[in-house]
């Protein structure tokens, strides 16, 4: 198994709705044993700084395992940052594999 770091972006103008928290949880929950850390949200969007111009911004990460890169992948698909237009990278951990 590799080891993966989901970033998770939304649309600069993004801002989460009462239902946002729940359907992370959910997603989350749904990954089972190949979420290998929650990771951590950014959510103090009016201290965020930036170097270079975005039309998106960055509002978190987690750690998954997976067998391979389209494994990394299918975990993704159902992100719910993809729901509000946002989108994952997806990249293997230097050193990841293995764990």
């Amino acid at each position: 198994m590799t080891t993966y770091v989901f970033s998770y972006r939304v649309p600069a103008d993004y801002a989460p709705g009462a239902e946002t928290a729940g359907e992370w949880r959910a997603w989350f929950e749904g990954m089972g044993s190949a979420l290998v850390d929650v990771g951590n949200a950014v959510t103090d969007y009016a201290s965020l700084g930036e170097v270079g111009g975005s039309d998106s911004r960055v509002v978190g990460y987690s750690v998954v395992s997976a067998q391979d890169m389209d494994g990394a992948l299918a975990l993704a698909k159902d992100c719910p940052a993809l729901r509000v237009g946002g989108g994952v990278e997806v990249g293997p951990v230097m050193g990841g594999e293995g764990s």
